[in-house]
């Protein structure tokens, strides 16, 4: 396929393709295939093998996990240059959660047996997509380091703070976490409930540190969050 600004833009922000020669860069991008999801469609559910792995492009991703309680658990939201379904190139696994599209999406897309085969030709791609999971394993793990031991309050601060870093974007009464964020999205993932949620957004509001309005919100005063969540 041919490499276009847009798909430039989101591998060279890609952690599976870095320190790639030029010649892998364009081996890899010539073996993987466009797809396009829609809002509200999924790239893979939980449970399904796992038989295709993907880079973002464009748009906004959301990842959720189901509990054996039947819970909804938020992992977090991906945009370009972020990898979906890399345990496809390492693991004969299962998905371990779902990937739905929050937004119109345009992705690359390899196959499992396409990439172990440009993983063997290219050993730079295969630790790459180690350290991928790696990395999200670090995340995780201090993810349930805040749950174990912070209050709801941090928990929640330090959430819209990860998001600011992923999505800010500065907008004229500050910076807007330019993806659409329910309360509830926020409360499956700072592990709390709405209530408690809703409770602190609105103090919050008050006291002219953000605004939220129609899955919007608006960090007016970060540095006050930044406090809340180190506990500082």
């Amino acid at each position: 396929m041919i490499e276009s600004e847009a798909t430039t833009d989101a591998l060279r922000q890609c952690a599976l393709t870095h320190n790639l020669t030029a010649e892998a860069r364009t081996a890899v991008v010539a073996a993987a295939h466009p797809r396009r999801v829609m809002a509200g469609e999924y790239f893979f559910h939980q449970g399904e093998e796992s038989r295709t792995m993907y880079v973002l492009l464009q748009g906004q991703v959301k990842l959720t996990q189901v509990t054996e309680a039947g819970a909804q658990v938020i992992v977090g939201y991906y945009g370009p240059g972020e990898g979906l379904g890399i345990i496809v190139s390492l693991a004969r696994m299962a998905y371990p959660l779902s990937a739905e599209a929050t937004e119109d999406c345009q992705a690359l897309a390899w196959t499992r047996e396409t990439m172990d085969g440009l993983m063997r030709h290219y050993p730079q791609l295969a630790l790459n997509g180690m350290a991928m999971i790696g990395g999200r394993y670090v995340q995780l793990q201090e993810r349930f380091q805040d749950m174990a031991t912070r209050r709801v309050e941090q928990r929640v601060a330090r959430t819209l703070l990860r998001l600011v870093r992923q999505f800010g974007r500065r907008v004229e009464k500050g910076v807007l976490i330019d993806i659409p964020l329910s309360r509830q999205d926020l409360a499956e993932m700072a592990g709390t409930n709405l209530y408690s949620v809703s409770r602190m957004m609105s103090q919050w509001e008050r006291d002219g540190i953000l605004v939220s309005d129609k899955q919007q919100v608006v960090l007016m005063r970060a540095h006050e969050l930044v406090v809340l969540g180190e506990d500082l």
